[in-house]
């Protein structure tokens, strides 16, 4: 009986905490769903609250307002998953307003507008749209108990918070998991040398999906049903999803995740210069090549 009871409070807690998830109706700007294969648009946001990463811990950020922080196209079909990011600094036109900038800036005008930006800017589809917070994602790894991350070297950031004193497979919490994943000034130590990542946000591309990669595959693959409530209840605060995906959605999404190990697509870019700001553009016609992929 108290074994019951115990199950009937999980999963109350746990469709508590899936309605609690906010809803957007994204259906104007989104694309349908046909046959098998679906582009997920996936964010990061952070309200700046201390989280800029060109800023060292403890300092204050100059910028005000929300960005998308991360932004990554998840195509997911019978022939496997591929995950290319998108560069915050990508220079496009922003839907909203004709005018030229970064892509995070359109978020400013909101998720659909984001949406319509990636679509107009790299000509493909969008299926579903996922939001998260990062503060949501440090409750979510410490749910699991943390996630395990190889690196080569010890590594640390101050400007994330990141301090790794050891290499080969380290367990993070979910602050230091947060940390990896929004480096920006990576930096490791080799043979008593301090050598900083020179690919810059090439290198935080490939930490960002190795840590979603790592994360939502421990989630699909975990069968705890105390882990799972809980990364349920971390993530129903900072978690927004357009209206049209199910919580079957989501469970599916993450068990594919757990099987395989998705593809990590680059977009091909160039650093230029506008406005008076180093910017990225896309490098024609490597960067079509590699969007057909997705279309």
């Amino acid at each position: 009986m108290l074994l019951l009871v115990g199950l009937g409070v999980l999963v109350g807690r746990g469709f508590a905490a899936y309605r609690s998830i906010e809803r957007i109706d994204l259906s104007a700007v989104l694309d349908p769903v046909n046959g098998d294969t679906v582009n997920y648009l996936l964010v990061g946001s952070d309200s700046r609250d201390g989280l800029d990463p060109d800023v060292e811990v403890g300092g204050k950020s100059t910028v005000t307002g929300k960005r998308s922080d991360t932004i990554i196209l998840l195509r997911v079909g019978p022939d496997g998953t591929q995950m290319m990011s998108i560069p915050r600094d990508l220079w496009v036109t922003n839907a909203a307003t004709g005018k030229d900038g970064r892509i995070n800036g359109a978020y400013n005008q909101g998720p659909a507008n984001l949406v319509a930006t990636v679509k107009q800017n790299l000509d493909v589809p969008v299926h579903h749209y996922m939001e998260v917070g990062f503060e949501s994602f440090v409750g979510v790894v410490d749910a699991l108990g943390g996630i395990e991350i190889d690196f080569p070297h010890p590594a640390f950031d101050t400007h994330s918070g990141l301090y790794v004193d050891q290499q080969g497979p380290v367990t993070l919490d979910g602050r230091q998991a947060l940390a990896y994943a929004r480096s920006r000034h990576y930096t490791e130590k080799v043979d008593g040398e301090e050598v900083t990542d020179p690919t810059a946000d090439l290198g935080r591309q490939q930490r960002q999906q190795q840590f979603l990669r790592t994360a939502l595959g421990a989630v699909g693959a975990s069968r705890n049903p105390f882990e799972l409530v809980g990364v349920s209840e971390a993530l129903s605060g900072g978690l927004v999803l357009d209206d049209s995906i199910g919580m079957f959605d989501l469970v599916g999404l993450a068990r594919k995740l757990s099987g395989s190990e998705p593809e990590t697509v680059l977009l091909p870019t160039k650093g230029a210069r506008k406005g008076g700001a180093a910017v990225l553009v896309l490098e024609q016609p490597a960067a079509d090549a590699v969007l057909a992929g997705f279309r």
